[in-house]
């Protein structure tokens, strides 16, 4: 099961999920919950981005899944929006102060030989970015009322 976690200054949420949900989900499902990962993983994304004041980490998670379904007809918008997603995942782990980033090279090997590790991968360090910003939520002090006076 997936847990839930605070995007420190909104109302929004993001999700640890397990990696193999993106891998092997998608075969069981008929490619309709790769769909779903991919826009819930850009729609927190571009919350946490909001939260930041930044459009870094996207604008249209509906946009990027418009790309890799009918986009893929044409091939290359849906290959641009998985790029652009990485690419976005490898930001939103410097703006959480994470080290080593996830790593394009090996994105891009997996992507072409086995898309399932891929998206596991993308996934895992997906999550290393909703575990930090849990840890700062937790360790951010509660904000106390100020005695009227």
């Amino acid at each position: 099961m997936a847990e839930e976690v605070q995007i420190a200054g909104t109302p929004a949420t993001a999700k640890i999920r397990s990696p193999w949900a993106p891998a092997l989900l998608p075969i069981i499902t008929l490619g309709i919950y790769a769909i779903f990962w991919y826009y819930f993983i850009n729609r927190e994304m571009r919350d946490l981005g909001r939260a930041r004041n930044t459009d870094e980490l996207g604008e249209s998670p509906g946009m990027s899944v418009l790309a890799v379904t009918l986009g893929a007809l044409i091939i290359v918008p849906a290959v641009i929006s998985v790029v652009h997603t990485f690419q976005r995942i490898q930001k939103a782990q410097r703006m959480a102060g994470i080290e080593p980033q996830a790593n394009g090279w090996l994105g891009l090997v997996m992507a072409v030989l086995i898309s399932p590790v891929f998206y596991a991968y993308e996934q895992s360090e997906l999550n290393k970015v909703w575990r930090t910003a849990a840890a700062t939520t937790a360790d951010a002090p509660a904000a106390t009322p100020q005695p009227v006076s």
